[in-house]
């Protein structure tokens, strides 16, 4: 094994031990799932995607950027695609179309009469198709659909490590700038009179989703990992009007999401991306029911007691 192989297997296995010491506390009939090495690659990198989609998610939500989450991940598929035909890493294809798409988008809109989300609409589509256009002249696509659709429980070290170091990246961007992402998620017009750069965090934001969507790839799949970017931060706008407390329940119904999302579809024998999507899915309709403040059934039974 190569020095920067034992490097990577040193910089998993403590979290993994981590993970599993709390795994080892469950029932034998959760636990005995997770006693295999790609169960526990997967469950790694279920954790570390649901806690950063977590975290964008609020911003996401509070910014009204749903539909570019949307484009960004759509776009990232030609980029894939190119990466296959030239044996590159996905992670540098998916990330560049990526980028460029989110610059395109801001360009067409500042520079044209179009509005965003017709710029979105535009840049999205014409990426999808590109990439779909680039699969259907491979003659084995079979890898390009789980990065689709996602195929966390076959989720390789590489991509594990990957996964990891764009967490950390977005993590420590995300504390370390927290006050002014605070301030242009609820008004872009006091941060940038406070003198914060409006347009580096606006940009710093897009390219943080771009990370976050391509480290997503192998778990949730392109066409899921928009719902992973939306479904976590509206469950908890629901729940909390705090942005902090809203972060941490975004994080617990991400984490949540993942985890049992992953249990389901070892036990069930069905897509890993499409089950944990549905769990998460389940937290908003749950949350939605029967929020304290805005869930549908109290907010009746409370007009019921008011005659």
């Amino acid at each position: 094994m190569t020095a920067l192989s034992l490097f990577g297997d040193a910089l998993v296995s403590g979290p993994i031990a981590a993970l599993m010491l709390i795994v080892n506390l469950l029932p034998g009939s959760i636990s005995d799932a997770f006693q295999y090495a790609f169960m526990q690659r997967a469950l790694l990198t279920s954790v570390l995607v649901g806690s950063i989609c977590g975290i964008l998610s609020c911003y996401v939500v509070l910014k009204r950027w749903s539909l570019l989450g949307d484009a960004i991940s759509h776009a990232v598929l030609p980029g894939v695609a190119i990466a296959y035909l030239l044996g590159w890493p996905f992670f540098i294809g998916a990330f560049i179309t990526g980028a460029l798409t989110s610059v395109g988008i801001g360009a067409i809109e500042r520079h044209t009469r179009i509005k965003s989300d017709a710029a979105m609409g535009l840049m999205f589509t014409v990426a999808f198709a590109l990439g779909i256009v680039i699969i259907s002249k491979i003659a084995s696509s079979t890898h390009l659909m789980h990065i689709l659709f996602g195929n966390v429980l076959g989720v390789q070290q590489s991509a594990l490590l990957l996964t990891l170091v764009a967490s950390v990246i977005a993590l420590l961007v995300v504390w370390l700038a927290y006050r002014p992402l605070l301030l242009y998620a609820f008004d872009p017009q006091q941060a940038q009179a406070l003198g914060f750069n409006t347009s580096i965090i606006h940009y710093g934001l897009i390219l943080l989703l771009t990370l976050t969507i391509v480290a997503s790839l192998e778990t949730v799949g392109i066409i899921l990992v928009v719902a992973m970017l939306i479904t976590p931060g509206a469950t908890a706008h629901l729940l909390t009007d705090r942005f902090k407390t809203m972060m941490l329940i975004s994080v617990g119904v991400g984490v949540s999401s993942a985890v049992i999302g992953l249990w389901l579809s070892v036990v069930l024998d069905v897509a890993s991306g499409g089950t944990i999507v549905l769990v998460a899915t389940s937290w908003f309709f749950i949350a939605l029911l029967f929020s304290p403040k805005h869930g549908l059934l109290l907010r009746q039974w409370r007009r019921w007691r008011m005659g």
